[in-house]
């Protein structure tokens, strides 16, 4: 047996057999990217509500200080700093930048059964949350049964995920994974996003198979054209430049591109700026609600102009990223300027014109960055 591969569940007796599904993951036919949405009546948000909160209660002393995603208190700027302070001053050479394929939707229900069993013995609570599991959805007018999953939609469904990644992932890793490895490990997950940090190649290659084998055994499957293991961290550059190459390579995390960079003292530090294909999507989503709304009028446009800035700046708001937020604004600024000349075939606006427009309705400016820097979280 592999040293990573443990088939039981926390609680469980060794050696009790390990319920699989007949068929092969890989094999499961390509579904569309879009979630289909569960609503759920009043009535069952309520119930949900409740739900959620007797089950936060019972599995916020369980989970692990890795686990970022839906939890109260806990932010994705947490996450970032915990994975900030492992590369930053631990000793991390490579990274294991995983994703799940469509995580959500695969969740298997007869183990998401068997994991709440192991905290929760009230027959009434796990018969409800059964049913909101099985609800079904609506498709073209007809009901479809949901054989696996979490409806995407009810309150109680992002708890139900995370309980499930605790002990498919963060206790595997916690009491299995970092045992079996020569050095140091660490693991920090939001959601079903996860970055593991190793001391040493062989480790991380190590725990890439064997999380693939996990997953598989839950139902999941590991994305592998969007999961890879990385050289990076303080000695990368380093070693990568002994070895006639150029630089690490970079990944993204919750938004961010992470590039290993250098502080004013030439000394290693870990650098962010907003991922490519975030950037791009956000302003793909500026230009289309202008393109609808150009013709609202001039106040209310700069009322919600800006608040999407805001919300942009404090989010991607971070250490080393204040030439993106001048970018993003830029870029907004111009979108705009074309939409609003498109109000009308006789408009005349121009930059200059727009310049002066802006005089009158001011645009928001980034003001402040949050410190993500290893040295001071």
């Amino acid at each position: 047996m592999e040293p990573f591969a443990k088939d039981t569940l926390p609680g469980h007796r060794t050696g009790e057999t390990v319920r699989t599904k007949p068929a092969s993951i890989a094999q499961r036919a390509k579904r569309d990217k879009l979630r289909p949405l569960g609503i759920p009546t009043l009535e069952d948000k309520l119930v949900q509500s409740v739900l959620a909160i007797i089950l936060e209660n019972i599995y916020e002393q369980d989970f692990l200080d890795t686990s970022y995603g839906f939890r109260p208190g806990r932010k994705p700027h947490d996450a970032l700093k915990d994975l900030s302070k492992n590369i930053g001053t631990k000793k991390v050479g490579f990274i294991v930048d995983a994703d799940i394929r469509g995580y959500f939707d695969h969740v298997d229900h007869e183990w998401l059964m068997t994991m709440l069993k192991e905290r929760i013995s009230d027959s009434k609570i796990l018969r409800l949350i059964k049913k909101f599991l099985k609800v079904g959805i609506m498709e073209e007018g007809k009901r479809a049964n949901t054989d696996e999953g979490v409806p995407q939609g009810g309150s109680l469904s992002p708890l139900l995920g995370n309980i499930y990644l605790h002990y498919v992932l963060d206790l595997w890793f916690s009491k299995v994974v970092v045992k079996h490895c020569q050095g140091e490990a660490y693991l920090t997950r939001f959601a079903d996003d996860s970055v593991a940090c190793f001391q040493y190649q062989r480790d991380a290659q190590r725990f890439y198979e064997a999380f693939e084998k996990r997953l598989g055994k839950f139902n999941l499957e590991i994305a592998q054209e969007k999961t890879r293991i990385i050289e990076f961290g303080r000695f990368a550059e380093r070693d990568i430049k002994r070895r006639g190459g150029r630089k690490p390579k970079t990944f993204d995390f919750l938004g961010f591109t992470h590039y290993c960079g250098k502080n004013r003292k030439g000394r290693f530090k870990l650098k962010w700026k907003t991922a490519r294909k975030k950037f791009q999507a956000k302003v793909t989503a500026f230009t289309e609600w202008i393109k609808a709304n150009r013709n609202l009028p001039l106040k209310d446009i700069w009322e919600n102009v800006n608040s999407k800035l805001r919300g942009h700046f404090n989010y991607y708001g971070v250490s080393d990223n204040w030439r993106g937020l001048l970018k993003y604004k830029k870029e907004v600024e111009r979108v705009l300027c074309e939409w609003l000349r498109r109000r009308s075939q006789r408009s005349k606006l121009t930059w200059p014109w727009f310049n002066q427009l802006k005089k009158i309705y001011p645009i928001a400016q980034p003001k402040s960055l949050i410190n993500l820097n290893s040295a001071f979280v």
